[in-house]
């Protein structure tokens, strides 16, 4: 009996030391190729292969990111910066420790009809923009450009946009929000053709702000504990990420697989993910110290009404991506 006992509680010692340790990501949207990496890392057994046990819960458009972060409710989130450092500057301490994405996919797609041609032709126009924190790189460069955002012949009427296209579509708006990835596709796919449209792409307005980087709560990285298991996270994710990159019809699959939505098809997802591997491309997870005060200048270039009021201080860190790359 003895050396039953003492096996049993060797067995369960074994399988404690053994049990994988569990990460909760929160996304930014629902389940798509935005993601892809992620998925693919949790498919291909890259999670596993460092003893990590991830839980990928999709967002939506009652879903905050920061919100749910601060709650408890997920141990690290994707989210935008300028929405992450708002956040922060309002009293929530979250910290960047990984950054995939290198370049912005947001832009505004206008009516070439309208005569817009360039950035002074918004004045009097009508532009659909999304809110819960994107609005934020938006509101930024109306504020640079000196078009005030209340209406008026000299500035622009913003239209709060819902996460589709139909504004554009149903003449309700002059330009909308648009991913290169995403919500473009769609104009196009409505029967539009690109002779209609003009486009304003932020990284060609020297107003681009970065996207979809890994948050975490700066106590919680305190914990040597959770700060290694970051690491692993991390790792684990950019491998999922290169592969999403070089292998973009399975990394789309694998996204379909994932969502049980079913809401769209196997050709979008692949455009997107075309589109998204663009964008990742040149990171290795690691943010870019120049990008970073890119996104602050920005943010704070509002004049009377700056998305941010003052530089962060221990917005990001490096600690994480060192240990994982290295």
């Amino acid at each position: 009996m003895k050396k039953l006992l003492t096996g049993a509680l060797a067995l369960i010692v074994s399988t404690a030391a053994h049990a994988a340790d569990e990460v909760r990501l929160q996304l930014q949207w629902v389940t798509q190729a935005q993601f892809a990496g992620y998925y693919v890392a949790l498919d291909k057994g890259y999670y596993t292969a460092e003893n990590l046990d991830v839980t990928i819960l999709p967002g939506g458009p009652d879903i905050a990111p920061p919100q749910v972060l601060a709650g408890g409710g997920a141990d690290a989130m994707l989210n935008w910066m300028p929405s992450a450092l708002a956040a922060r500057e309002k009293g929530l301490p979250v910290v960047n420790i990984a950054q995939p994405f290198k370049s912005s996919g947001l832009m505004l797609t206008c009516w070439k009809d309208t005569g817009i041609k360039s950035p002074a032709d918004f004045k009097g126009k009508t532009i659909g923009v999304w809110f819960f924190g994107n609005e934020y790189p938006f509101l930024s460069w109306m504020s640079q450009e000196g078009i005030s955002t209340d209406g008026g012949s000299d500035g622009v009427t913003v239209l709060r946009q819902g996460f589709n296209v139909d504004p554009l579509l149903q003449r309700q708006a002059d330009c909308i929000s648009t991913m290169t990835y995403n919500e473009y596709g769609q104009v196009l796919d409505a029967g539009v053709s690109e002779d209609e449209l003009v486009t304003f792409k932020y990284e060609n307005q020297g107003v681009a702000t970065l996207e979809d980087g890994i948050y975490v709560l700066e106590d919680n990285l305190k914990n040597p504990a959770f700060a290694e298991k970051m690491v692993r996270f991390v790792r684990a994710s950019m491998k999922g990420w290169k592969y999403a990159e070089a292998n973009p019809q399975e990394a789309a699959s694998i996204v379909l697989d994932n969502d049980e939505s079913g809401a769209t098809s196997e050709a979008h997802q692949v455009r997107m993910m075309s589109e998204i591997a663009k964008l990742t491309a040149g990171s290795d997870g690691s943010l870019d110290p120049a990008d970073y005060e890119r996104t602050v200048a920005t943010l704070m270039a509002g004049g009377s009404d700056p998305v941010i009021t003052k530089k962060p201080e221990g917005a990001w860190t490096h600690a994480i991506t060192d240990a994982a790359l290295n």
